[in-house]
């Protein structure tokens, strides 16, 4: 028992240092060791990466059969989209013409509104000339 005793007031004596230069270095180190390790954690990560996307590709047979999903996916994609904008052309149609009809109704409104004051302004004149003749 001395002797982890001596060891751990020799550790407490290199931790406290003057001015914390003990603590600073631990942390540096520490940092270092982080960035290795993230280094090749990576490093890793996209090796396997590449082996997942490499192996299916690796045989004749699972190859055509990741064309054939590709193949079907893409397929499944494409009909998406052109579903969409078909959806979206319609939905615009719909709307254009709910618009021409609005804007229709309107012209016809104030034309009609203009004729009977026009068919109004006319007949006051006409009653007008008619009592200086």
């Amino acid at each position: 028992m001395a002797t982890q005793s001596q060891s751990t007031s020799t550790q407490s004596a290199a931790k406290e240092t003057p001015s914390g230069f003990g603590e600073y270095a631990r942390r540096a180190s520490d940092t270092a060791v982080s960035a290795v390790d993230l280094q090749f954690g990576a490093a890793l990560t996209a090796a396997d990466r590449v082996r997942e996307l490499v192996k299916p590709w690796r045989q004749r047979e699972t190859a055509q059969q990741e064309i054939e999903n590709l193949r079907r996916q893409f397929t499944r994609e494409v009909n998406k989209v052109e579903r969409r904008g078909g959806t979206a052309r319609r939905k615009t149609t719909q709307r254009a013409k709910r618009t021409r009809n609005r804007v229709e109704r309107e012209v016809k409104q104030r034309r009609r509104t203009a004729e009977q004051r026009i068919k109004t302004a006319r007949t006051q004149v006409g009653d007008r000339v008619s009592e200086l003749v």
